[in-house]
């Protein structure tokens, strides 16, 4: 199948509305990070990752930054990833942002 000349595939458009607005990349990225809490739908939040850290400079840039091997965080942001804690800390702040924890909206009773 070829590319239509001019055309962005959706996935290079999504990159480049993540790394021209850091407003949206937040929103997005917190929203998809819920899906962690979910072991079925995990996979979403680290492609989301993923998606946030090609927005900024790439995944090897990312991973030289973080201290990661390139191969690491593509296993490690992949659908199937298991990344460790420290993987998750150091991605987050090599693209600005800090891991944080809020109640679970959920009653108790």
């Amino acid at each position: 199948m070829s590319k239509l000349k001019g055309t962005v595939s959706h996935h290079e458009a999504e990159v480049a509305e993540l790394r021209a607005d850091r407003e949206l990349a937040v929103e997005y990225l917190k929203a998809a990070m819920e899906s962690l809490d979910d072991p079925d739908d995990r996979s979403a939040g680290l492609l989301a990752l993923r998606t946030v850290a090609e927005s900024y400079g790439g995944l090897g840039a990312v991973a030289a930054e973080a201290g990661i091997s390139r191969e690491s965080l593509y296993r490690a942001l992949s659908p199937k990833g298991n990344p460790t804690l420290k993987t998750l800390v150091a991605v987050l702040k090599t693209v600005g942002l800090r891991l944080s924890v809020e109640p679970e909206n959920r009653v108790r009773v």
